[in-house]
């Protein structure tokens, strides 16, 4: 009898530390292996090569993005991109989106001197903060970089490569929810790679 009860005890410890885990652990939003979990908008090209998330412009050089199905609200966001080509790109939270319009908040991704880090929101205030120039060189062109992003109530962190970017502060962020999105700039000529996207919900 003791001996079933602190089997049960013991399977019951471990249920609940496992449950724990999920719960305030970090969860991958890309599996290395395909879209599951995302939503392609637009016509631009979204695919998994060699274990990486790609996203490269198409014939249409328009605006694409990728969409996660689950929507977050306070979450610490890491992952890290690769520019090739031209990098123009970036990070929405607390999106939500029709056809190639979004409505949110990006975190930028782009070549030196074009404010990586930084927060632009768009189809309204446009951009509300950008890094002090001298940060730009925490930006690694064609080579891996790892980003993090911080949201918590109304106030949104960013850093680079352990060089934090940018503190914003807005109720307008902390007022919503929504998705995660990456972007492909319009213009045509873009390529970036992205891995190890992982969240954890706060």
């Amino acid at each position: 009898m003791k001996t079933k009860l602190c089997l049960s005890l013991l399977l019951l410890c471990i249920f609940s530390t496992k449950i724990l885990a999920q719960k305030g652990g970090k969860q991958a939003l890309f599996n290395g292996k395909d879209l599951s979990g995302w939503k392609i908008y637009g016509t631009e090209k979204w695919y998994v090569q060699n274990g990486l998330l790609v996203c490269e412009s198409g014939p249409d050089k328009e605006y694409g993005y990728l969409g996660t199905e689950k929507t977050f609200k306070d979450f610490e966001l890491t992952l890290e991109f690769k520019q090739e080509a031209n990098g123009n790109s970036g990070v929405f939270f607390h999106s939500s989106i029709e056809g190639t319009k979004v409505t949110g908040w990006q975190v930028e991704v782009a070549p030196p001197g074009h404010s990586t880090g930084g927060i632009y929101e768009s189809y309204k205030r446009g951009w509300l903060i950008k890094p002090e120039p001298e940060k730009d060189k925490a930006l690694k062109m064609g080579k891996w970089n790892k980003m993090k992003i911080l949201v918590k109530g109304n106030v949104v962190t960013t850093f680079l490569n352990g060089t934090q970017m940018i503190t914003l502060d807005d109720t307008q962020i902390g007022s919503i929810s929504g998705s995660i999105a990456l972007q492909i700039h319009s213009g045509g000529g873009i390529k970036v790679s992205w891995r190890k996207i992982k969240i954890k919900e706060l």
